[in-house]
This record gives C-alpha cells, sequence and structure tokens, in this order.
C-alpha cells in the first residue's frame, strides 16, 4: 500500500477501500501486538512457577522415535521392493546399473519417488541382505 501497488483482498473483492484496507491492517497489527503480550505474560508467569519451557527432557527420545519410524517406513518399503528385485535378477539382469535400468523400466520409483541410481539399489540390498 505505501508503494501505491494495487492488490485485491479476496474477501472484500476488487472494489475495497483503501481506507477501509488500512483500518483492517491496523486491527490486525494491534491483534498481533496483544497475542504478542499475551504470550510473554503466560511464559512469563510459567518461569516464574518454576517450569521449564522448551522440550529438554524428551529431545533424545522424540530422535529415537522418529528414526525408528524412518527405519520402519525402510523396511515396508523394501519388503514391496524386494521381490521385483528378485524377479528382475531372475530374468537375467545382474549388478546394480541393470537392476535400477529394469526397475525404471518398470516404472517403479524409489522411496522418495525418484529414479533408480545404482547407490539406491545397492543401499536396498544391503539394508535387506546385509553387505551384497
Amino acid at each position: 500500500m505505501a508503494h501505491r501497488v494495487p492488490f485485491v483482498v479476496a474477501e472484500l473483492g476488487p472494489d475495497a477501500d483503501p481506507f477501509m484496507l488500512h483500518i483492517y491492517a491496523a486491527l490486525a497489527e494491534k491483534e498481533r501486538a496483544l497475542i504478542s503480550d499475551r504470550t510473554k505474560q503466560a511464559l512469563a508467569q510459567r518461569r516464574a512457577q518454576g517450569v521449564l519451557l522448551g522440550n529438554r527432557a524428551n529431545l533424545a527420545d522424540a530422535g529415537k522415535v522418529g528414526a525408528a519410524a524412518n527405519q520402519n517406513a525402510a523396511r515396508a518399503f523394501a519388503s514391496n521392493v524386494i521381490p521385483i528385485v528378485r524377479q528382475i535378477e531372475a530374468s537375467g539382469v545382474s549388478g546394480y546399473h541393470g537392476i535400477a535400468s529394469a526397475l525404471n523400466a518398470r516404472g517403479v520409483k524409489s522411496s522418495r519417488g525418484g529414479e533408480w541410481h545404482a547407490t539406491t539399489v545397492r543401499n536396498l540390498m544391503i539394508r535387506n541382505y546385509g553387505a551384497v
């Protein structure tokens, strides 16, 4: 508004009065300040009561839970892809590059939705069979 760039507020339509837009902006700014003040007061009150704020206590536990969830998702994905890899190997294709090419040709996406490369096939095989 200060640079006189025209804009449209979806809720107000294209014919919104600039004066009303200024009033809405001022009210929004005031509400943000009130929310900030209330939050600061509530946190100060909790600190005065001796409450430790933040997530210090369970950060390591939360990391372990997240890592376990990632490992479970990787295992579930691998359990779906390994049979396809075994079919590819049974058809005579060998090597990580060949398997990656065959998976891409079949339209099988990697765990992150991308294409397969020799290293992603290698990681899949190591995850399921140890050093391959």
